[in-house]
């Protein structure tokens, strides 16, 4: 029955834009993380990136990422992300274990919210970025 199924909140794991300097191409990029301010491992972390504008009808193709272990109080580059594709709204579905329990939840940063004005230090990544709860 649906009432038996117990679908557990996700805490303590987000998603942030943040903006770097590549040292290779000598110019600022724009990447995405993952973020586990849990206490313990995710293990089997799935993450699968689109964006897309429903006015316009734009999205972008869709990308998969798959981390095995994301330690506890720890973060990892998920992708590069294409300035143009910052106009767009931007989702991450986050799919991982802890424990026996599957988690899911899923990360939307809309368009126009990740721009210079409203970048912020991340403490973990100790890096200026956008982050979504």
């Amino acid at each position: 029955m649906k009432k038996d199924i117990v679908i557990p909140e996700v805490s303590d794991v987000f998603m942030a834009i943040v903006k770097e300097y590549n040292e290779d191409f000598k110019c600022d990029d724009w990447n995405a993380y993952i973020i586990n301010n849990k206490e313990v491992a995710l293990e089997m972390c799935l993450i699968v990136s689109k964006g897309d504008e429903e006015t316009t009808k734009l999205k972008t193709s869709v990308l998969r990422k798959k981390i095995e272990t994301l330690p506890a109080k720890s973060f990892a580059k998920v992708e590069y992300i294409n300035p143009a594709v910052l106009r767009l709204n931007n989702t991450f579905e986050v799919t991982f274990f802890e424990g026996n329990k599957m988690f899911d939840k899923s990360y939307t940063f809309k368009k126009g919210t990740v721009k210079e004005g409203t970048l912020r230090m991340l403490p973990l990544l100790k890096k200026e970025g956008v982050l979504i709860k």
